[in-house]
């Protein structure tokens, strides 16, 4: 409701227990009073390892003045299927944190739009994906600034190992009218296989002037001299490859604010680059 602080989060769960090919068609719907605050946790995982497809919406509507921190953590079986959409509404004055995650599936696809259909609104899209062996993962995030005086901020990371391989296509749209526009947009991809394989589009669209605008990607590896320098002191090789990819992770990591959130993300990431680590030894 309208001007209600909720202080706990509220989490929304769903397991999947299918053994066999099965399909899912979740549907969430949140909607922000007028000054509004409320924390909302979206987790999607599975009992084991089964072959089902997952097709989630969630929908989110922020008023007026109202702050939404939204966490979405995707960790279902690896030979699994999960397409989603999110869409978000922003009204005047309004923030709005997404911060999403993406590890699990065979082959994983987010739809990300937010719609800035106000005055002084804050956005912040921070994702980070995680692929190893033959998965694949796509993000694709749209920001759409209608109004003038909003700012937001938009960081996406991913790691990928094997023969996996990541998508990453962000659009930023800025309105005619929508002056003082601050728009910050950013990619960067870390390839820990000669087979892995990225492709990353960061896009501007920008029909105003007096804005703030920028975009960029990156793509690379683990640089020889680091892992030496960690060598000499005393750090195994595979140690030294999971401490530095886990650094890289952290950028968008240590933006969670919520420390539950932060320490479980923390062992989920760090046991999936140990283990995919030990398999390449194996």
């Amino acid at each position: 409701p309208g001007g209600k602080a909720v202080d706990a989060p509220i989490h929304l769960l769903f397991v999947s227990t299918a053994e066999g090919p099965v399909a899912s068609h979740p549907r969430g719907l949140i909607v922000a009073g007028a000054g509004a605050v409320a924390t909302v946790i979206e987790s999607y995982v599975s009992s084991g390892e089964g072959v089902y497809f997952t097709n989630a919406v969630t929908e989110v509507v922020v008023k007026e003045d109202a702050v939404i921190t939204h966490y979405r953590f995707q960790q279902e079986s690896e030979r699994a299927f999960h397409v989603a959409t999110t869409q978000v509404h922003q009204e005047r004055a309004s923030n709005y944190a997404s911060y999403a995650i993406s590890l699990g599936a065979e082959i994983a696809r987010h739809d990300l739009s937010v719609a800035l259909t106000g005055e002084n609104i804050e956005t912040t899209i921070d994702g980070l994906y995680v692929a190893t062996g033959r998965q694949h993962t796509d993000s694709h995030t749209s920001i759409d600034h209608q109004k003038p005086h909003s700012v937001s901020k938009h960081l996406y990371k991913g790691i990928l190992d094997g023969r996996s391989r990541g998508v990453f296509n962000g659009k930023v749209f800025v309105r005619e009218g929508a002056l003082l526009t601050d728009a910050r947009q950013l990619n960067k991809n870390l390839l820990l296989s000669s087979d892995a394989h990225v492709d990353t589009k960061p896009q501007l669209e920008i029909f105003a002037d007096d804005v703030k605008c920028a975009h960029g990607a990156t793509v690379g590896q683990l640089e020889d001299e680091e892992l030496f320098y960690l060598s000499t002191r005393g750090i195994p090789p595979e140690s030294a490859r999971a401490l530095l990819t886990y650094g890289f992770a952290e950028d968008v990591i240590s933006r969670i604010k919520l420390k539950s959130a932060r320490e479980h993300l923390d062992r989920v990431i760090l046991g999936k680059l140990r283990q995919n680590l030990l398999g390449a030894q194996a």
